[in-house]
């Protein structure tokens, strides 16, 4: 009978040891508007879930974890799970990451003082005229006895030409690579347990999942969308990535 006893005890001890608790909540913007596809990574499990379309989110952890939040353009948060967040909402609000702005070159603007405002504003009559001058000399058309061949000067004879078939792309897959690892970071690949050298192999690897990027290619751009498509697409493909290490 103590040894029955004894059992269920040890019993319920295990389960209460590996029961599992979840951390739920929602994540907002500065202008507390739902923030969507935010990465939510529980650092001792590694776990990853993406916050549906009103910014809300759950993942298996306990208190003492510590959860990061990754968006493209926003700073990366990081919170410590607490017993009162077992059972109950987490909020988060990103912030916006600090961007550069260009500098702008302020013109003069008008004064209402006639003579100053046509010095600033009128170039000189001289300028214009050199201007008129030249625009009138290089549409005129050259005599032909200019470009004429001298005497017993060899003349490369005209051909019928070639064609150069279609443009090509302005960006190719290693000018797409750059700006991915530019744009997201190499940290963010290293927080999905891809070695920092192995990076641009990874890429490839998403590249061959039959991720589409022919206008990306076309016309060297890449939007916010595309961004999230190929973060997408990474999330699809680093399981079987990681599968042959794994088997190892």
């Amino acid at each position: 009978m103590k040894f029955k006893l004894f059992s269920l005890l040890l019993f319920i001890f295990f389960i209460n040891i590996n029961a599992q608790d979840y951390i739920f909540g929602k994540i907002t913007s500065e202008e507390n508007i739902e923030m969507p596809d935010v990465v939510v990574i529980n650092i001792r499990t590694d776990e990853r879930v993406v916050s549906n379309r009103d910014g809300h989110f759950m993942v298996s952890g306990r208190a003492g974890d510590e959860l990061r939040f990754v968006k493209t353009g926003y700073e990366r948060v990081n919170k410590s799970v607490t017993k009162e967040n077992i059972g109950s909402p987490l909020n988060v609000m990103l912030t916006r990451a600090a961007t550069l702005i260009a500098e702008v070159e302020i013109k003069k603007g008008i004064t209402g003082d006639l003579k100053i405002d046509s010095k600033n504003l009128d170039p000189p009559r001289k300028v214009e005229k050199l201007k008129g001058d030249l625009g009138a000399y290089i549409a005129q058309k050259s005599d032909p006895r200019v470009l004429a061949a001298r005497a017993g000067e060899f003349v490369q004879p005209k051909g019928q030409g070639f064609s150069i078939g279609k443009v090509k792309n302005k960006w190719d897959d290693v000018d797409f690579m750059n700006y991915l690892i530019s744009s997201l970071g190499e940290k963010y690949f290293t927080d999905l347990k891809v070695d920092k050298s192995m990076i641009q192999n990874f890429i490839y690897y998403v590249f061959a999942g039959g991720f589409e990027r022919q206008n990306i290619l076309k016309y060297g751009f890449c939007s916010d969308a595309d961004l999230m498509r190929f973060q997408r697409a990474v999330f699809v493909r680093i399981s079987s990535y990681r599968a042959p290490q794994t088997q190892r």
